[in-house]
Parts: structure tokens; sequence; C-alpha cells
């Protein structure tokens, strides 16, 4: 877990410069090849495109799609620029940062998550429902994230000297001890971690209170978008088919799953079905999954530049999307 939430460095500094299986029964067209990086290692934020992969979905698109596992030590966006990937996934903050203050040739082209999943968590016995539960607390977040909780304090109209922010180690063991009130940390696994351990938690995302950051944006350069639209449109229609099969229940298919794409990450199958429907509200939208709207744009660039990363519209490109 701990690693996990470390490659989210969300205010961070900008990122330096399978083939498909064989089908039985299934018309296949002929295949182009596809390289994506996903931004960290297996698990649950990652089951749409395993489905996609396992069920076909590429294939039929016309894709040889390539799945890259990322990591800690991976920065999606340097994957791109170097060539070794045509797509990843990573945080709007980082790609903007760098395309605005560096010149880096992105594209933003899609989002998996309409909401960042990323809130303060508490304990059910001692319950932070909202920020100005906050006042007199004790909070930990990680270093590079503080600018990024003060920001939302500051939308809500708290004065971020009235909390108590104190660095967080990536360990919720301070919480359970009652050491801190709260932490920064993922909505989506952390409460399932301190349940575990017999402590019910209880949460609040940062996007419900002002701080409306996209997650998970699906990035490419100009090149690539240039070279290959009509892969990257295929990739995109053959994710959302995935990912709505997926989130129909998302009970089913983390269990397929446990001697193939989730086999020895050391999380158990119940933790990545806890993560798969916890996701499930962050991700779906009215527009389809990976819409970008208008609204959802604006919001995205208003929370940035709440924290000092100036974007515009032009980071992003919608066109895509209108053709899936």
């Amino acid at each position: 877990m701990s690693l996990r939430l470390n490659r989210r460095v969300f205010m961070a500094s900008a990122a330096a410069c399978l083939a498909a299986p064989a089908l039985t029964g299934r018309a296949r067209a002929a295949t182009s090849a596809l390289t994506m990086q996903a931004s960290w290692i297996n698990d649950a934020e990652f089951t749409g495109y395993f489905l996609g992969l396992d069920q076909g979905y590429y294939a039929e698109a016309g894709l040889d799609l390539t799945y890259l596992s990322g990591g800690p030590d991976v920065i999606p966006e340097s994957t791109i620029i170097a060539g070794r990937a045509d797509l990843t996934l990573t945080s709007p903050d980082t790609t903007i940062k760098a395309i605005a203050e560096q010149g880096a040739p992105f594209k933003i082209i899609g989002t998996q998550y309409q909401k960042n999943p990323i809130g303060i968590v508490s304990l059910a016995s001692n319950p932070i429902h909202e920020p100005k539960d906050l006042v007199g607390k004790t909070l930990a977040v990680p270093p590079v994230n503080v600018i990024s909780v003060e920001a939302m304090l500051k939308m809500n109209g708290i004065d971020p000297a009235s909390v108590n922010i104190v660095p967080y180690a990536y360990d919720p063991t301070p919480l359970i001890k009652g050491e801190i009130d709260a932490s920064l940390d993922f909505t989506t696994n952390v409460p399932y971690t301190l349940d575990q351990a017999g402590a019910a938690a209880t949460s609040f995302l940062l996007y419900d209170f002002g701080y409306t950051l996209f997650n998970d944006t699906v990035v490419v350069t100009e090149a690539v978008l240039a070279e290959k639209r009509d892969l990257l449109v295929a990739w995109l229609r053959a994710s959302r088919k995935a990912w709505a099969e997926n989130l129909a229940d998302p009970t089913v298919w983390p269990p397929k799953f446990a001697d193939s794409h989730f086999k020895g990450t050391g999380r158990t199958i119940e933790n990545e079905v806890y993560f798969n429907s916890a996701q499930k509200p962050l991700i779906e939208s009215p527009a389809g999954i990976f819409a970008l709207t208008d609204d959802g744009i604006e919001k995205c660039l208003s929370a940035l530049g709440a924290v000092g990363i100036v974007g515009t519209h032009e980071m992003f490109d919608t066109s895509l999307l209108a053709e899936i």
C-alpha cells in the first residue's frame, strides 16, 4: 500500500523526459500494434483493460494491444516520450504542469476517473465527514500533497492553520491507534485495509468539496495522436465496452483474474472486489466512460489553478471520444 500511494504524487513535479490472446469462434480483423502503459501495478484499478484483453475486445477492434504494468519506478509520461508506449494513464496535474512549464507535447484524450479517488479517511468511531470537521484535528498528509489539501480547505472557508497537518508515512497504523484523526489516502482501497484491521472507516473525496480533479487521464503525444488516431479511437471504443461490462457487476471479474493478472500481488481478491466496487461511481458518467465534458475540464483546470498550475482547454482533445 505504501508504494502505491507514494507513486501518486498528486501535485509533484512533472514527469521526466501479450499481444492479445488468440480468439476462438470470433471474427477477427487485421490487427495493428498499440502499446498501453498502466500507471501502477496490476490491481482493480485496471480491471476493465484486463477484461478487454481476455475477452478479445481489443482484437475485435483491430488492435494487437500490449499492456505494460506500472510500478513505483515507472513514470508514465516518460514511457510515451521515449516511445516505449503509445498511450498512458496518469494524473492531470503532472501532465498539464509538464505541458505548461516544459512544453511537453502531450494531449489528454480521455479520463478513466471522472472523480479523483483521493480523499480524507477517518475512523467511524471518530468520524470526519466534511472539511469543517477537520478544524482542531490532526490530519496526516504526504508532503507532496499538502498544497492540495490546503487549497481544498481554503475553498471551503477554512484556515489551513486551524488544522494540524503532519507528514503521512503511508501507514494506517497511527490512525488505528488514535495518534492522528484522519489521513489523506485512496478512498477506493484504504477503508478496506482498515476494516481488515478491525477498524471501520469513513471517508470523503476532495473532489466533492471543490478540489475537482480527474485521475488516470489517457495521455498521448501529439505525434502518436497524428499517426495513430484510428487506433486510439479503437482503443477507447474497446476499453469503454470492457469497462461498462466490468462495472455492470463489480464483483464478477476480479475473481476471474486471481490466477492471471492479479497473481502474486500480495492482495486478496476480496480487496480487489472492494476496490472495483468503490471505483464504479467515480468512473461512470452520463456522457460515457472516459468522457471529457466541457464542465469537467473546466472544473479540473479550476482546481489546478488553485495550486498554481495553469492549463487550458487546448491541452485536451475531445474529438476522439466523439467518434466512439
